[in-house]
Formats: structure tokens, C-alpha cells, sequence
């Protein structure tokens, strides 16, 4: 059962893709034979009793969000119009909604949908954990069944098995993405658990070996005659390291360095954990595996960035305000409202090895159109790249720089939210820009429908709650130039824009504010209101959760939601909607279907 090191203290030799499963019972009994090959501890086969179920489970669960994001996408609007699948479909997105804080601890928990995904595989790796016994081989002095104990190898195997899944949820272009629709940055809450899963595995796996060679008393010469045991801690180490700095709280105080070293970790531990499984049985598959996987998922977007941007782009840069900086990118490619981007700014230090997200604000150009396409991006400049880019703007208004582009990734998914009665969007902080392609959208498809002689048109409700007290006048700007741009000379009557001020004349780039947003809505007592479209302009807090509720409340109408901005304005938002489904599972007064696209700071 266990292979002797020859030749090299890292590999035996000949080195070979699988291991024999050659196996003799010529020193047991029968009966110890049958106990020794039992289904739930024979060694010679664990890799297929516990490795490819584990793999079997993420296939199921991948395999049936495939299925309700097809059937939703694809419905007829026959089908999504009986009362039996909205009902279907509302206590779907009741679990992707809803969720609950636990304030004491400050612990923000996934949604109900994500809990119970969690939930089922804690059930699947417990069970299989410390369901089948004995834990440990009965040996004695002269009788081994095997130096493996039946727990660290079946915990190690499950272990193993989630590799790939862990290795490309985070990867922005990956199969489990195209599938599910699930966007990557949403996937990233997936890969940190699976981690936790591994990592508790992997424990699992370590400490009976220590356990069981301490009671035979070779503990130190197995340290020191064989590479499993250390291969296997700088491994498990490495794992520790990126499993423990990707708690939030430790991330966010030292993200740039967790960035930086994330990679170099990562490789590590994959480099040690492939030499600790020494080829044994089919465990190389799964290194296979996961290479190939990671490798598809990295080279698609370098392979995009290279052919279809290219290397000659320029962002160019301006502020706009005290508070916000607007990125330029000219280009020739097609988009949705609510996707985002990765750049990459060359000729930026370090940070030229790095791509950071950015939102959309803009919309291609359409046919009509007297302009271009352009990526415009108004982002809220802090430390690091943000503020190295702000710097430079206000010493040289218009600068450049060459910028490598990836994407666009996320968006709305399924029907777009034009399709809906009313689109209520919610944009507040940093995430302000992101209502701009929406309204942009509107206008364009409202004056289409007028040409077309259709009165019926999609409302178009904007909440901003923003402390940037120029934010009207550049997002003004942004709309008139757009209306310029497309022969757009009337406003549509089912456009309304509401902008809170939180902030105060005298803000400035490195003021902060936790989460204005929150509060009760405080209102100035005369609202002011812009000549050429449809602002109004309020001085203080929105009440969110009035706003999303009389949106949710109308009664026979289809209301499409996105929404963007702090985790604590999110939770509002998530919360009525999901108040929202569960009116509707109840056929209660109110709209009769909610859909929320919601984008958070911090992935």
C-alpha cells in the first residue's frame, strides 16, 4: 500500500501517470481480507469512492443552475406569463436575495440561495468524512492493514478533487460562468469556500498520518527519509497562507500586498502538493485537470485582449470634479448596460501587472450615431492606482496613458431591463456612473418607439445618492452629449431622475463617509431642478427602502431593478426585493415579477 522511495527523495521512480492498483491479500485471512477491501476503506480504489463523487457533486450542482438560468432565459412569454412559473421563478430569486446580517460578529451572510449551496456540500464532505469507519486501521504490533488510516485518505482524496473547481471559479472567463450565468465576480464567494473545504480536508488528511506514526514510533525517521511528509507541509502551509489572508479583514488592510503575493503562493502550493501525491493512483488527473482548465480560462481573455483591442490603446483622463475621474477609451467593440471592464495601464510601475475593474458609463455608438464608440469610465479616485491617475489629471488635463483592455463581463443577465414595465435603478457612492448606460438606453429606445407611433414605454426611475456636489453637472454633461451624439432631441416623459446630495460644498478627493446612504431620507425643503432634463436634485439621504418598495408595490406591472453601491445600500435593496417574491409566491398585492441586478465595491 505504500510505494518506496527510490533514486529521488521527491518522486518514485519510474515515474509514472497512474500507480499499479495491484493489490495481494496473501498475509491476511479471508475475513481480514473482506474487512481490508470493504467498499468505504479499500485504498486501491478510494480515488474512485470518494474523489469522483466529490467531482459528481459539483458537476450536479453546476448541472442544475444550467438548467433554471436555460429555462428562465429561454422561456417563451407564453410560459413566463402563467402564474405557476412566476411563482416558480419568484421563489427562486427570494433565495438569491435574501439574506441576513449577524450584527454581533459583524458577519455579512451569503444569501439564502448561496447558504443553502454551502450547506449542502458541509452536509456531503461530513458525511463522507465520518460516515464510513473505522478511522484508523486496527493494527497491532504484528498485523498492518496499512500505514494510510481510512480517514486521512478518503479526506485527502475529496480534498484533491475540489483542486480544479477552486482553481478556475475566480478565472474571469470559465465554463462555470458561461453555464450558469453567474458572473466571475460573484463566483469569487465559491472559490473562497471550496477553499475552506479543501483546506479543512487537507487538515483532515494531515494530522491522523502524524497521529498514527507517533504510536509506531517512526515519526522522525519518516520526517527525515521520506518527501511526503515535508512536500506535504510546505503544501499545506502555503494553503493556510492563502486561505487565512483572504478573510476580509485582513485582505482589505493589506490587499496590495495579499495581491501581490496571492500568485506566488497559489504556485507554490500547487508545485508541492503534485510532488506530495507522487502519481498515486489517478491523483496526476486531477493536476491535468486543473491545468488545463485554468490554462483555457487564462489564455481566452489574453488571447481577446491581444486580437480584438489590441496594444494600442489610450485612456485618456480628465476630472471632472472634485471627487470623480473620468476615463476615455476609444474603441470599436459592442457592450450592455451594467457590464464592466479590466484595465491595465501600461507604463505604471507595478501596477502595469495588474488589471483592475471598472464599471461601464457609456454605451456603444449606434448606427445613426454621429460619434464613436467609447469606453467611458467616472471612477472615485482613492489610494494607489486611482489616485496616482487623479494626481496626474489635474496637473495635465487630458493625459494619456496605453491601456490593455479585457472584458466585458457581467451585466444584466437573461431579459434585458428594458423588457420590464419599470426600471428602477440605484446608483449611490462610486457606483453612480453606473445608472448613465441605462438612462442612455432609454432615451434611445424611447425615441425609437415614438418614431414607431408605440405610446406604451418602459418608466425609467434613477435614484443617486452621491457626496460629489458637482456630480449634476457632469452627469448632466454626459446625458446632453449623448442626446448630441444620436440626434436625440426630445426627453422622454417616462424618464425621471432623482439626485442626493450627501456631501458638502467644501468635500474634498480624500474626505471619507461611511455609507451616507443609510439613513433616513432628509430631504431640503426646496428641491431644485434642472432646465434640460429630467433632475431633480435633493439635499440629503434617500429613503431606499421606500423607494424600492412603492417601485415593487405597483400592482400588475414588471419591475427590473439594478442597483450599485455599499454593501449596507445593497441589503436594502436585496432585502425588499426579496420581500417582493415572497408577494408574489403569496399572489399578495404588488408587481407581478421582480428582477434584481445588484454590483457591490468589494468582490
Amino acid at each position: 500500500m505504500d510505494m518506496e522511495m527510490t533514486g529521488t527523495p521527491w518522486l518514485d521512480q519510474p515515474v509514472m501517470l497512474h500507480s499499479s492498483r495491484a493489490d495481494s491479500c496473501s498475509k491476511f485471512t479471508a475475513a481480514q481480507c473482506a474487512y481490508r477491501t470493504y467498499y468505504w476503506r479499500y485504498w486501491y480504489q478510494a480515488d474512485h469512492v470518494f474523489a469522483l463523487p466529490t467531482i459528481y457533486l459539483f458537476v450536479a450542482i453546476i448541472g442544475v443552475c444550467f438548467i433554471g438560468f436555460s429555462s428562465q432565459r429561454f422561456a417563451p412569454a407564453s410560459l413566463r406569463e402563467k402564474t405557476w412559473w412566476r411563482k416558480l421563478v419568484a421563489s427562486i430569486r427570494f433565495l438569491a436575495y435574501r439574506r441576513y446580517d449577524v450584527a454581533a460578529i459583524r458577519w455579512h451572510v451569503p444569501s439564502l440561495g448561496v447558504s443553502f449551496l454551502l450547506i449542502i456540500g458541509a452536509v456531503f464532505f461530513l458525511a463522507m468524512t465520518l460516515g464510513p469507519q473505522p478511522y484508523y486501521w486496527p493494527n497491532t504490533r504484528t498485523l498492518s492493514y496499512g500505514s494510510s488510516p481510512p480517514i486521512a485518505t478518503r479526506s485527502g482524496w475529496m480534498a484533491l478533487a475540489c483542486m480544479p473547481f477552486m482553481a478556475i471559479l475566480p478565472t474571469k472567463a470559465n465554463m462555470i460562468a458561461s453555464l450558469t450565468g453567474v458572473s466571475h465576480e460573484r463566483l469569487i464567494v465559491f472559490h473562497n469556500w471550496v477553499g475552506w473545504a479543501m483546506f479543512a480536508l487537507a487538515l483532515v488528511h494531515t494530522f491522523p498520518f502524524i497521529v498514527f506514526h507517533i504510536w509506531k514510533g517512526d515519526m522522525v525517521t519518516q520526517w527525515n527519509t521520506s518527501g511526503v511528509y515535508w512536500t506535504g507541509v510546505v503544501a499545506i502551509l502555503a494553503q493556510a497562507y492563502l486561505q487565512f489572508f483572504s478573510l476580509r479583514f485582513i485582505r482589505d488592510r493589506f490587499y496590495e500586498f495579499f495581491k501581490a503575493t496571492h500568485y506566488i503562493a497559489a504556485i507554490v502550493f500547487i508545485v508541492f502538493f503534485f510532488i506530495h501525491c507522487d502519481f498515486r493512483l489517478s491523483s496526476w488527473d486531477y493536476f491535468i485537470a486543473t491545468g488545463v482548465l485554468y490554462t483555457l480560462s487564462f489564455l481566452y481573455p489574453q488571447i481577446r485582449t491581444y486580437f480584438e483591442f489590441g496594444l494600442s490603446r489610450r485612456a485618456s483622463f480628465t476630472m471632472v470634479s472634485d471627487l470623480t475621474l473620468k476615463v476615455t477609451i476609444p474603441i470599436d467593440t459592442a457592450w450592455r448596460p451594467g457590464q464592466h471592464m479590466f484595465l491595465r495601464f501600461v507604463h505604471m510601475g507595478l501596477h502595469a501587472f495588474t488589471a483592475h475593474p471598472f464599471t461601464i458609463c457609456s454605451l456603444p455608438a449606434t448606427r445613426d450615431g454621429a460619434g464613436n464608440s467609447k469606453l467611458v469610465f467616472y471612477v472615485n479616485p482613492r489610494g494607489g492606482l486611482t489616485g496616482r491617475l487623479a494626481q496626474s489629471a489635474v496637473k495635465q488635463p487630458g493625459f494619456s496613458v496605453p491601456v490593455l483592455l479585457d472584458g466585458p463581463y457581467g451585466g444584466v443577465q437573461g431579459r434585458p431591463l428594458h423588457t420590464y414595465d419599470h426600471n428602477l435603478i440605484v446608483a449611490c457612492g462610486a457606483g453612480a456612473g453606473l445608472s448613465l448606460p441605462f438612462v442612455m438606453e432609454s432615451l434611445l429606445r424611447s425615441a425609437a418607439q415614438a418614431r414607431a407611433g408605440n405610446k406604451k414605454l418602459t418608466k425609467v426611475q434613477v435614484v443617486i445618492a452621491t457626496r460629489d456636489m458637482q456630480l449634476v453637472h457632469w452627469y448632466e454633461e454626459a446625458l446632453l452629449e449623448y442626446l448630441e451624439e444620436n440626434n436625440l432631441e426630445m426627453v422622454p416623459e417616462n424618464l425621471g431622475i432623482s439626485i442626493y446630495q450627501t456631501g458638502t460644498q467644501d468635500s474634498k478627493r480624500d474626505s471619507t463617509s461611511k455609507d451616507p446612504e443609510r439613513s433616513q431620507e432628509k430631504l431640503s425643503s426646496d428641491s431644485q431642478v434642472t432646465r434640460r432634463l429630467p433632475i431633480k436634485v435633493f439635499s440629503g439621504r434617500p429613503d431606499m427602502k421606500t423607494i424600492v418598495r412603492d417601485a415593487t408595490l405597483q400592482p400588475g406591472h414588471t419591475v427590473g431593478i439594478a442597483a450599485c453601491g455599499p454593501g449596507s445600500v445593497l441589503k436594502i435593496v436585496q432585502d425588499e426585493a426579496a420581500a417582493a417574491q415572497l408577494r408574489i409566491v403569496n399572489s399578495n398585492d404588488g408587481a407581478r415579477e421582480v428582477y434584481l441586478h445588484s454590483e457591490v465595491f468589494s468582490w
